[in-house]
């Protein structure tokens, strides 16, 4: 089955009232960001998604595919579109890294040869700061290492067409270049995260309050001009990170000197 539009239909929130957005259409291409204060229901939204939800949890929303209930095979493991990226990135296996990807790859029934595994370890990379080395074990990779490898899996192997990633911000992943290596694969791609700038560089937002989505908002002009300034800051923000991790000294010059450099101060 060939996925081309998944539909959200509006359930109740956690007061019982119907959600204010009652229909959301999403398409292969789209960036769409999943925002709200903790405990708003972003995770109870990316959950109804995963499981493709028939009114049958607690939110009662419906998720079709295609416009029509999703085909009950489509739920066997080996076949299930979704791909979810959490938080949680604890493995039973102590696999190598290759040869995790390598079984993957074969459960999948895609080609196993070298070439697509070094394609997920260099799209992989190309997300985090310390390489992923393919002889080490999953266990001894950091939580950031994890979460790129993941991705990369999710995206090159798993080629799954709807993708969920859970605050990958919190995953030292550099998101700038996730979103532009995410771009180039049409498939659906939520983000839950409380990042300004994953937000801002999505498609569509989907606000959240109480349990209940409260509006969703188009990615217009103005915010693309404002991104422009919001990435000078953020790329200060990446360099000072980056000189306190490596026991730089952060001086007053040092920050004038940033600023000035930035247009911000004469």
């Amino acid at each position: 089955m060939e996925i081309h539009e998944l539909t959200l239909k509006g359930g109740y929130g956690k007061d019982g009232v119907k959600e204010p957005v009652s229909e959301i259409y999403l398409r292969m291409g789209d960036i769409v960001s999943i925002v709200g204060p903790t405990g708003s229901g972003k995770t109870e939204l990316i959950n109804d998604i995963e499981r493709f939800a028939n009114g049958n949890t607690p939110s009662k929303r419906r998720v079709l595919v295609n416009g029509v209930e999703l085909h009950e095979e489509l739920r066997e493991p080996s076949k299930n579109p979704v791909a979810l990226i959490t938080q949680h990135t604890n493995f039973l296996s102590d696999f190598p890294v290759r040869r995790f990807l390598e079984t993957h790859a074969k459960i999948r029934m895609r080609e196993r040869s070298t070439s697509i595994v070094d394609d997920t370890l260099n799209f992989a990379n190309e997300l985090t700061g310390e390489p992923v080395i393919p002889d080490n074990a999953m266990t001894e990779l950091s939580g950031g290492q994890t979460r790129a490898l993941l991705i990369a899996d999710a995206v090159v192997i798993g080629s799954s067409p709807i993708i969920l990633l859970d605050e990958i911000e919190n995953a030292g992943i550099d998101r700038t270049r996730a979103l532009e290596l995410l771009k180039q694969y049409e498939k659906i791609f939520i983000f839950v995260t409380h990042d300004p700038r994953i937000a801002l560089l999505s498609d569509l937002r989907i606000i959240m309050k109480n349990g209940a989505m409260q509006k969703t908002v188009m990615r217009g002009d103005s915010e693309k001009r404002a991104m422009q300034e919001i990435e000078k800051i953020d790329e200060l923000l990446t360099d000072l990170r980056g000189r306190v991790r490596s026991g730089d000294n952060v001086s007053e010059d040092y920050m004038i000197n940033k600023l000035k450099a930035l247009g911000y101060i004469a």
